[in-house]
């Protein structure tokens, strides 16, 4: 449960290919106050994988939150979403969409998709970690989830 995290490490699904924004993520949340678990997918495939609990991800945790990038390789972020939203043992986990596109059809795309929300990646350092600040208060201390086992 969720509801209160500071018992509990929350568990963060990263879906990011580019080496460089999965350091600069890694590094904002170890300077959070919260404590978490990050866990990278450099692909849409290997994602579905560790959600699905194949292969070497049977024994991982469902993520309580899931960070998602659009542009990957072998499946791209929006099929990933699709398939996330599409499915009942995974729909509830809230979907923050990063990425770099602040294109209009990609932010409608992904919202008719059922993302939680949508985040364009700065390119400035400091902004990087304002906005994963940001995602942490606002997801991991104010928004209020009901049990895993619900």
């Amino acid at each position: 449960m969720m509801n209160n995290l500071n018992s509990q490490a929350v568990e963060i699904l990263l879906v990011e290919d580019n080496k460089g924004d999965v350091l600069l993520t890694k590094k904002a949340f170890r300077d959070s106050k919260i404590s978490n678990k990050i866990h990278v997918a450099e692909d849409g495939e290997m994602a579905m994988n560790f959600l699905h609990k194949k292969g070497s991800f049977q024994d991982m945790e469902t993520p309580d939150i899931i960070l998602l990038d659009l542009n990957l390789p072998k499946k791209d972020g929006k099929q990933v979403l699709k398939e996330i939203k599409e499915n009942p043992d995974l729909r509830r986990i809230p979907v923050v969409i990063m990425t770099s596109s602040n294109a209009e059809k990609d932010i409608v795309k992904t919202y008719n998709l059922h993302a939680n929300s949508y985040v364009t990646k700065p390119v400035d350092l400091q902004k990087f970690s304002e906005i994963v600040a940001a995602i942490e208060n606002f997801w991991f201390t104010i928004v209020v989830y009901p049990d895993k086992n619900s």
